[in-house]
């Protein structure tokens, strides 16, 4: 079952409006459990977007995503098929962020980007804002030429007939698809055809659908090309989302316990909700959690007794409670939990606990799926059956609540005054059962915390006494220590810091000294600069690019030439720079490209090394560049007497055979 993904979007610095391109805040909630990320840029949420596919991009403004209207049409055409963009705050008279997540009980931080995305991701799960609709629910559909037909010439019409007919027979395949679709689904659409010398000109669809209900995608061929876009409206429209209601399920509950406890939560059927540890977390707070993963039926520890932090806990819910009754070993809770995984040893010891519950319950789960009516509470039953129940009793019971609450309204209908004094003290007898039941359960919590009390004040006292004894002794000592190691610790980050100032000098100043150095060598005329880049990878060229500028008219030697290509020269070739100097052979591709760029690559260029920089003498670069642009000239000269003589074979072949 894939899992319902939910993306909230915030706003964390610049904006679409500013010449620096904003960065963004973003908060991934998968099926409840939130992920965030930091300062990323739109590109970047976008790629996400397209991998994931999440049903909802909540924001709290549609414009912190584009600058205007029409950037923002065209990032929505950019969204994949299923996903709604959707504005947690309202429509046309959106209300603050702030005070809509406090109505749903979510807190926020105003001035915490992370936070503000997080609320907009959860409101949007409950069913909080309007979806922003801008296209109409009508898509057009163009077919029509994919290049030019050009002057005219001997061919021209055979040219135009076989361009046109492909434009033809791409409409006709269209038009079946989309009656088919019509029969299927009862859509209209309307076609409007042009004709032309063998087929035609051009044909448009309109298609009165949404354009993810439409089986036509954008495509093209060498002689025809398909375009399908939505029709957008003249005005944004807002439209409400229907609030989410799920049913709370009953649930499995490992605890560890301690300074950092380790949270489990698994469904009835065995599989888990939610894995997850917080250090410092009150009780109040793990209630909370537990809370909105559903209804405790059972909350489990893996040591016994049950420490009496898990057991307020459980007391809380009025759930079962539940522990092995053995020691577990580390090994066979890191057997028990490799299959689903876990963070730390806190989360291993929860899952471990709510995993051994399951088990013990797996067999009596499984006869209760047999066992049970058609159409009957399946949780509920298993419910009962943890709290003491047989199988049978809990079909029975289940059986009985539902068939009440149908008869109920009859039976109300026809009761008499004494039926209806019998039910309210039948009702009045269960309450004050149920409450009987409760003060003797705090009776016995009392008790029980009455002697943890007796017991710790104990251990109280022996601590305090063997406190005093080493208080007098070590107070002074820890004291002289701590100071010492503060100091220590000063100095050794003053040291660290001052070392790595020195190098950065050092390092700028040697920098320095070479520029200064190539640059009087450039003003007196005794040679040309040659940047010298490492390897002929996009690495070492962002390298020297940003160590010593790469800019338009610069000659650049690759000191290793090997294992470069097509994409790796163009980075060189759209700098515009001047020559590339090699040592040995280059690739084919790599050559190609510097060609068609007219950027000359020289061999056998002397040069004067300097480190990172070297210096050509300028008359054999001048005259290395002029034999290279002869050699280009020829070869280009070459190709357009190749081109020439392959048409002039062509043309002599169809004459032969009578075409012309």
């Amino acid at each position: 079952m894939q899992k319902r993904i939910i993306y909230g979007i915030d706003i964390a610095s610049g904006s679409p409006r500013a010449r620096e391109l904003p960065r963004y805040a973003l908060a991934i909630l998968r099926d409840g459990e939130i992920s965030h990320f930091n300062m990323l840029r739109r590109q970047k949420i976008f790629n996400m977007i397209q991998k994931d596919r999440p049903e909802i991009i909540a924001v709290d403004n549609i414009f912190e995503l584009a600058a205007d209207r029409s950037e923002l049409l065209s990032l929505m055409e950019r969204m994949p098929e299923g996903v709604r963009l959707v504005q947690v705050t309202g429509g046309l008279h959106p209300e603050p962020l702030v005070r809509i997540a406090r109505k749903h009980g979510i807190s926020v931080d105003p001035e915490n980007p992370n936070d503000e995305a997080e609320a907009c991701a959860k409101l949007a799960d409950l069913g909080v804002g309007h979806e922003v609709s801008l296209f109409e629910d009508i898509t057009k559909i163009k077919v029509s030429r994919a290049r030019s037909l050009g002057r005219g010439g001997w061919s021209q019409n055979r040219y135009r007939r076989k361009v046109h007919g492909a434009v033809l027979q791409r409409s006709r395949e269209i038009e079946n698809a989309l009656k088919d679709l019509s029969r299927e689904k009862g859509i209209r659409f309307e076609a409007v055809n042009v004709k032309g010398f063998g087929g035609y000109v051009r044909s448009e669809f309109t298609v009165y659908a949404k354009r993810g209900e439409v089986p036509i995608h954008s495509m093209a061929s060498n002689d025809a090309q398909v375009s399908v876009r939505s029709v957008e409206r003249d005005k944004i429209r807002y439209v409400p989302l229907k609030p989410r209601i799920q049913r709370r399920k009953f649930t499995i509950v490992g605890l560890d316990p301690g300074t950092t406890v380790g949270i489990a939560i698994l469904s009835l059927d065995g599989d888990l909700l939610y894995l997850k540890s917080f250090r410092g977390i009150s009780p109040d707070e793990v209630v909370k959690l537990i809370a909105e993963y559903g209804k405790p039926a059972v909350i489990a520890s893996d040591v016994t007794p049950m420490p009496g932090s898990v057991e307020k806990i459980r007391r809380s819910f009025n759930a079962v409670p539940a522990s092995p009754g053995i020691e577990v070993s580390a090994e066979e809770k890191i057997a028990l939990g490799k299959t689903f995984g876990y963070s730390n040893d806190h989360e291993r010891d929860a899952l471990t606990a709510a995993l051994l519950t399951y088990r013990s319950y797996k067999n009596i789960f499984s006869r209760i799926e047999k066992k049970a009516p058609e159409n009957a509470d399946i949780e509920l039953i298993k419910l009962h059956v943890i709290r003491g129940d047989s199988i049978e009793a809990a079909i029975e019971k289940v059986r009985a609540a539902s068939e009440a609450r149908e008869k109920a309204p009859r039976v109300r209908a026809q009761e008499k005054p004494d039926e209806k004094v019998d039910e309210s003290l039948l009702k009045l007898k269960e309450v004050v059962q149920r409450q009987g039941e409760q003060i003797q359960n705090l009776q016995e919590y009392v008790e029980e915390l009455k002697q943890a009390l007796v017991a710790k004040d104990r251990k109280i006292s022996k601590l305090e006494s063997r406190l005093k004894g080493f208080k007098k002794e070590a107070y002074s000592e820890v004291r002289k220590s701590k100071e010492l190691q503060i100091r220590d610790s000063t100095i050794e980050n003053l040291k660290k810091e001052l070392s790595n100032k020195n190098k950065t000098v050092k390092e700028l100043r040697r920098r320095s000294n070479k520029l200064r150095k190539i640059q009087k060598m450039e003003i007196r005329g005794e040679g040309t600069p040659v940047k010298v880049i490492a390897a002929f990878t996009k690495e070492s060229i962002a390298e020297t690019k940003e160590k010593y500028g790469l800019k338009a008219g610069d000659v650049v030697f690759l000191e290793k030439p090997s294992g470069g290509g097509a994409a790796t020269a163009q980075i060189l070739v759209e700098a515009k720079v001047r020559a590339v100097i090699i040592p040995e052979d280059i690739s084919h591709a790599a050559e190609e490209t510097f060609f068609k760029g007219d950027v000359p690559v020289l061999r056998d260029i002397q040069l004067e090394r300097a480190d990172d920089f070297a210096m050509a003498e300028p008359e054999a670069l001048k005259t290395a560049i002029a034999a290279w642009e002869k050699e280009a000239d020829k070869r280009r000269q070459k190709a357009k007497e190749d081109e020439l003589q392959s048409l002039f074979d062509e043309y002599r072949s169809e004459r032969r055979r009578g075409l012309i």
